[in-house]
């Protein structure tokens, strides 16, 4: 069955029981992972998944919180024995500036690397990033700080999709992208700039029509503040969660 892991569900600053926001997509044989926390490979192995085993890599946008641990996590795939190739999915200015970071730790140098293929995406609506007979990913440009997409996950076999919103404020992008999906998955960092509320994620899940709304990458710990469910219920009368880390999404429920 397919599922969705959340391995991780802060805003930029991370907290005990909550990692930097990054996401397992799990269907079939393909793994993908969303984004890259700070330790990847400890953080899929508490998951119940070998680092080897991804497939796919999905770069959302390059802000540390979500690109800062792909250095190491290919070290280690290397140091663990990967042979199999690996996808990295990105806009053309996540993905320049992942290759440079990369080019500082001189990873072309590391022996017996194994294949990285650069898979650019396209700056447009519901472009299309990866199909396969049991998952089909679309992306599209959202508003943060520096070029980012949202995504839409469509599971074939279950006949479900997810739309993930990533940083972003109220987008229309998000919405197009979300509509007909069952699940939202938006973000509640607050309404700042780049960034949305929990109501205005509610107000998403709203106007998108979708059955359930779960919040991530919002404030943890000594920096949470608020009713964040009830704020997005202001808004949206379907079913509202809070996503937590190692939390499973499946359409079983």
């Amino acid at each position: 069955m397919s599922e969705i892991i959340i391995l991780g569900s802060s805003n930029a600053i991370p907290t005990p029981g909550h990692e930097n926001t990054h996401l397992l997509i799990c269907a079939s044989e393909r793994n993908v992972l969303v984004d890259c926390g700070p330790n990847p490979v400890v953080r899929l192995e508490q998951a119940g998944l070998d680092a080897n085993a991804v497939t796919d890599i999905i770069l959302t946008h390059f802000h540390p919180d979500h690109v800062a641990g792909l250095p190491l996590l290919l070290m280690d795939m290397l140091l663990m024995g990967r042979k199999l190739p690996l996808n990295i999915y990105g806009l053309d200015y996540t993905l320049d500036r992942v290759k440079a970071m990369l080019d500082i730790y001189e990873w072309d140098e590391w022996p017996n690397f194994f294949k990285v293929n650069f898979v650019r995406l396209p700056v447009a609506d519901r472009a299309l990033v990866l199909d396969d007979e049991q998952l089909r990913i679309y992306s599209s440009p959202v508003t943060h700080f520096l070029p980012t997409i949202c995504l839409r996950f469509e599971f074939k076999t279950e006949k479900k999709s997810l739309a993930y919103s990533c940083d972003t404020e109220p987008s229309q992008a998000v919405l197009d992208i979300s509509k007909g999906a069952d699940i939202l998955l938006h973000e509640a960092s607050g309404a700042t700039t780049g960034h949305s509320s929990a109501a205005q994620a509610g107000e998403m899940a709203h106007k998108a029509g979708v059955d359930a709304l779960y919040l991530i990458h919002y404030p943890t710990g000594r920096f949470a503040s608020g009713d964040l469910l009830a704020e997005a219920k202001t808004r949206f009368s379907g079913k509202v969660i809070l996503a937590l880390d190692f939390m499973k999404i499946n359409f079983a429920d």
